[in-house]
C-alpha cells in the first residue's frame, strides 16, 4: 500500500523527465502549423473576396492574383518546412538527457525563423516586385488597403525583402544553436561526472 501511495505518479514523472512531454506536443504543434500554412492562401483569397477587391480595377485584380500566387507558393513551402521538422523535433533530445526542454524549444525557434524568413523572402519579394512594376506610385495604397503594407514597396524593398528573410533565418538558427550548445555542454558534463 505504501508503495502505491508514494509511487503512483512515477510513470507521469518519468514522462516529464525523459522529455516526451515536450517532444510529442511540439510534433503535434508542427503538424497544426503545417496545415495552417496550407490554409493561409485560401483565407487571403476569402478576405479579398469579402473586401470586394475583385470589384476594383483590372490592374488591381491582376496584381492581387499574381501576389496570391506568391502567397500560395510560400504557403506550400512553409507547409513543407513544418512537416519536415515535425519528425526531427521528436528525436532532438535523448531520453537520458537531463536538459530536454531547451533543445526542443530551440528547435521551435529555429523552425519558426526558417518559416518566417522564407515567407518574408518569397511574399515580400513578390509583393514588392509586382506592386512596383504594375502599380508604381499606387503600390503603397494597394498594400495598405490589402493589409500587407508591412512588406513594403519600391525597388529597395525588392532587394531588402530577401535579405530580411535571410537574416531572420540566420538569427533564428544562431539562437537555436546557441541554446542547443548550452544544453549539450550541460548534458555532456553531467554524463562525464557520472563516469
Amino acid at each position: 500500500m505504501d508503495k502505491i501511495f508514494f509511487q503512483f505518479i512515477k510513470p507521469y514523472l518519468s514522462f516529464i523527465d525523459d522529455g516526451k512531454i515536450y517532444r510529442e506536443p511540439f510534433s503535434w504543434l508542427y503538424t497544426v502549423l503545417a496545415a495552417i500554412n496550407l490554409i493561409i492562401p485560401f483565407y487571403v483569397l476569402y478576405l479579398a473576396i469579402d473586401n470586394n477587391l475583385f470589384s476594383a480595377g483590372a490592374k488591381y485584380v491582376i496584381v492581387f492574383l499574381l501576389i496570391w500566387l506568391f502567397i500560395a507558393f510560400a504557403g506550400w513551402v512553409s507547409f513543407q518546412i513544418w512537416w519536415d521538422r515535425k519528425e526531427k523535433v521528436v528525436g532532438i533530445a535523448q531520453d537520458k538527457d537531463e536538459f530536454v526542454a531547451t533543445p526542443v524549444f530551440s528547435h521551435f525557434i529555429q523552425t519558426s525563423g526558417e518559416w518566417m524568413g522564407t515567407w518574408i523572402a518569397i511574399v515580400g519579394f513578390g509583393t514588392a516586385l509586382l506592386t512596383t512594376l504594375f502599380l508604381g506610385d499606387e503600390a503603397r495604397f494597394f498594400t495598405q488597403a490589402t493589409g500587407i503594407g508591412f512588406l513594403g514597396t519600391g525597388f529597395l524593398s525588392i532587394i531588402l525583402m530577401p535579405v530580411y528573410g535571410f537574416l531572420i533565418i540566420i538569427a533564428s538558427r544562431f539562437l537555436s544553436e546557441l541554446f542547443r550548445a548550452i544544453a549539450a555542454i550541460a548534458n555532456n558534463t553531467k554524463k562525464a561526472s557520472r563516469q
